[in-house]
């Protein structure tokens, strides 16, 4: 057997990505396929796995390599092509497969790839990826057996999207970022238009795939790449403006004024709607999420939690708790009311925009009517300190242990990081899982207050090694 060895950069705590023809190669995607069939239960019948691919300009070489790998080890491949990573979550469903992969570089720069997966509906994330690099080290497989065929799901997908939808007299300007989303966020406000439920006007920017990303980064937390979107939607007069990451995973949005909705802030105005029919329910947030979106959740009757941070992470969690939101300040949000719970931005926004428009027709409340009613914090930016793989988690490790030493137990979550909590706000600071670097976060009731958590984080860092200067804006 031929033994495969993966540049160790490129297994990461949610999914396996990396710099194409540096960390990342074909011969990578070949053994990923191969080795993650050997994950596969054995049944009896031959495994299904779906393979998709986002737009980038190496998806068609890293695809093609990986369903030639889960061909060799004796895998049902169906292949469905270029579309969404949601889109790819569905067909793992509907299709009954055993398995499925996504190769896709997300919000990456352009020349970054990587590959999401699933195994028996569930991420395969963490220890399994670990897992994968050393059976791969171990030699790769051969079985009889494999075949690929192409089929695809756009259309169910899309009417998946629409069938509960209605956007009423709403209008939105959509931003696609170049990405796999473009082509299905046309499609669903096609579909959405032809059954009467998109009366307003509805703008689509950039919903051509182009791996070269030429208008902007495909990242809607990024408020740089949200500069055409508030353009469009004040030259307009929207009621608001969507966009979407290079693989449709993640949601961003600004509203009529132009003011970035966090995620955080958008899965509690979601819950103020699902809670109304699941009472009581919990509620999951990232560990980077606001107190005031925790507590628009105890308002509206629900149960905040806070979980670590990253969309393997918080699927695994909703799963466990069978709660019917989560949702990341990021842009991940999961519905599992009514739906299959994984991270889908088309779906997020149908609900969204559907519970707005439904609110403004009610109440005469828009989404900005909700943010202006909400109470103003003072927050800093998601800040990120340089620091290499190699050292973050001991430097986390080091800080740890003086907050908590230094802090009341109850005021102190070691969840994921470390975060403190006082009756004027939070802050916090983890171990990024994807970058050289940890975060950090401070909100406070004022901003003197903000300021002194600024300062209590520098303190920390310095004290554990690590010099910062606080946020540059």
């Amino acid at each position: 057997m031929t033994a495969h060895n993966f540049d160790p950069t490129i297994l990461r705590a949610y999914d396996i990505r990396g710099q194409v023809g540096s960390t990342l190669s074909a011969n990578d995607a070949f053994a990923i396929g191969n080795i993650f069939a050997s994950f596969l239960p054995k049944k009896g019948a031959v495994p299904r796995i779906a393979v998709g691919r986002d737009g980038r300009l190496t998806s068609p070489e890293l695809a093609d390599a990986l369903c030639n790998g889960l061909v060799a080890a004796g895998c049902h491949v169906i292949d469905i092509g270029v579309g969404p990573t949601p889109m790819l979550y569905f067909a793992d469903r509907i299709l009954s497969c055993d398995g499925a992969i996504q190769v896709t570089g997300s919000h990456n720069p352009p020349d970054y790839n990587g590959f999401k997966i699933v195994l028996g509906h569930h991420s395969f994330f963490g220890d399994k990826i670990t897992e994968l690099g050393v059976r791969a080290a171990a030699g790769l497989i051969k079985a009889d057996g494999g075949h690929r065929e192409e089929k695809s799901v756009f259309d169910a997908y899309i009417a998946r999207l629409v069938k509960q939808a209605d956007f009423g007299t709403l209008s939105i300007v959509w931003d696609a970022g170049n990405g796999a989303a473009g082509p299905a966020t046309e499609a669903m406000l096609a579909a959405l238009s032809d059954k009467g439920g998109a009366q307003g006007t509805h703008k689509a920017l950039y919903c051509d795939i182009d791996g070269h990303f030429p208008n902007h980064h495909p990242n809607p937390v990024d408020p740089e790449t949200l500069e055409s979107l508030r353009e469009q939607v004040g030259a307009m007069g929207a009621d608001c403006g969507i966009g979407f990451d290079g693989d449709g995973d993640r949601i961003g949005l600004v509203d009529s004024k132009g003011r970035q909705i966090a995620g955080d802030i958008l899965t509690a105005f979601l819950a103020t709607d699902i809670l109304t029919r699941n009472p009581g329910a919990d509620i999951i947030f990232d560990v980077k999420s606001s107190a005031l979106a925790m507590q628009i959740v105890r308002d509206a009757g629900g149960t905040p939690h806070l979980w670590k941070t990253g969309h393997s992470h918080m699927k695994q969690k909703l799963h466990e708790t069978g709660a019917p939101l989560a949702g990341e300040m990021s842009g991940h949000i999961f519905i599992a009311d009514g739906d299959y719970g994984f991270d889908d931005a088309l779906y997020v926004a149908s609900r969204l925009v559907t519970q707005i428009a439904k609110r403004t027709a009610e109440t005469g409340m828009s989404i900005t009517d909700f943010m202006d009613s909400l109470p103003e914090t003072f927050t800093t930016p998601e800040c990120r300190i340089d620091c290499p793989d190699t050292e973050k988690f001991g430097v986390m490790a080091r800080l740890s242990e003086a907050v908590s030493n230094d802090h009341a137990p109850d005021s102190v979550n070691v969840t994921d990081g470390v975060r403190v909590t006082t009756s004027k706000g939070w802050w916090l600071i983890r171990a990024s899982n994807t970058e050289a670097a940890l975060v950090a976060r401070a909100e406070g009731t004022d901003a003197v207050i903000c300021d002194r958590f600024v300062s209590d984080i520098i303190h920390y860092l310095d004290n554990a090694g690590l010099k910062w200067a606080g946020p540059t804006s």
